[in-house]
């Protein structure tokens, strides 16, 4: 297991992390992807725990904030001790149907940590996300919220999920004007079916030294291949999130084909040692239902891709350019050349 540093903290976790929205029952949609009890949770966290992951990420709204609770008493039942484990979960997204019940506003994301920290049976949580971009609040007051928790111990570092990179820059802007915290992390989706983070988000990342969480990295179970077989069973038969280019990314799955067969693997290893070759990434949430899932998962750590197989799977994957991308990336080639390779690009040599 790698431990990589999260943003400007100074805290390293596991290039691997626990994702707990599985754990407990959702209702509707998102049902399929839940289900996982507190005895199926603890076999989770200790087999993961064993393995090296330090790293847990849950929200408010997951299962209800069953999940919360089950990653607390699960913690505790097995004896693994709070300083040993990097606690994130997440707030925003509406918690009832009130319309002060969801938001980033004071109000709101102060009623949520405290229910937070209390389901998880913790005086602190590590990392704070906000689990998307509230139109109706402005950055001004959430990182004046976030700040104050962070100041008052709840909170040690605070993150974003889901917002665009306009929204993380302005934020970042914001922070350093107010002299308050600043954001840490970005959890995001981000696999071998949906590139389209490269864009803008990997670029802020990479320029402001944020951490990358990277959701979905199996596309919802996609890149594991069994919707090939069967379509009538699994979490996208109920919701197709994310979306998924299908007939983009069977080219995809036929890529990753002889590459899994060349390193006689499974498919999720070689989509997850992918997402471990790409440097923007800090740490890839796993959505793990039984514990041998989450061995499948684990033989990614030991994948090393050859330059051969990034290439597979780079011209298999890579999405097509939009403007202004591909018109900065003409504008700017010259340049590019220069810093990387200390010579005047040809035309001008």
């Amino acid at each position: 297991m790698r431990y990589n540093l999260l943003g400007n903290t100074g805290l390293f976790v596991s290039e691997l992390c626990l994702g707990t929205m599985t754990f407990g029952h959702s209702p509707g949609q998102y049902a399929a992807a839940s289900g996982v009890t507190q005895d199926q949770a603890e076999a989770i966290i200790r087999r993961g725990f064993d393995a090296g992951i330090n790293f847990i990420d849950t929200a408010n709204v997951y299962a209800g904030g069953q999940s919360e609770e089950m990653v607390g008493q699960a913690l505790k039942s097995l004896g693994i001790a709070r300083h040993q484990v990097v606690l994130a979960t997440k707030a925003e997204h509406a918690t009832g149907s009130g319309p002060n019940d969801g938001g980033a506003s004071r109000y709101h994301l102060l009623n949520e940590v405290k229910a937070s920290l209390k389901r998880l049976g913790t005086d602190h949580i590590d990392l704070y996300q906000l689990h998307g971009w509230d139109p109706a609040t402005p950055v001004e007051a959430t990182i004046r919220a976030l700040d104050d928790m962070v100041r008052q111990g709840l909170v040690r570092y605070v993150g974003v999920s889901n917002w665009a990179a306009w929204q993380i820059a302005k934020a970042l802007g914001t922070a350093e004007r107010l002299h308050a915290e600043r954001f840490q992390s970005v959890q995001a989706y981000y696999s071998l079916a949906g590139r389209d983070l490269e864009r803008e988000v990997v670029p802020v990342v990479e320029a402001e030294n944020l951490g990358l969480l990277v959701y979905s990295p199996l596309a919802g179970g996609y890149l594991t291949g069994k919707y090939r077989e069967n379509k009538s069973e699994g979490r996208r038969t109920t919701v197709q999130f994310p979306p998924v280019d299908e007939q983009k990314s069977a080219g995809v799955l036929a890529a990753m084909d002889g590459i899994a067969q060349a390193h006689n693997t499974s498919l999720a290893a070689v989509a997850l040692a992918w997402l471990r070759h790409q440097p923007a990434v800090t740490s890839i949430i796993l959505g793990i239902k039984q514990p041998a899932q989450l061995d499948d998962n684990l033989k990614a750590t030991e994948l090393t891709l050859t330059s051969d197989d990034l290439q597979t799977l780079d011209a298999a994957s890579t999405p097509a350019p939009e403007y202004p991308g591909w018109m900065l990336a003409h504008g700017s080639a010259a340049r590019q050349h220069l810093l990387i390779s200390g010579q005047l690009a040809p035309q001008y040599g």
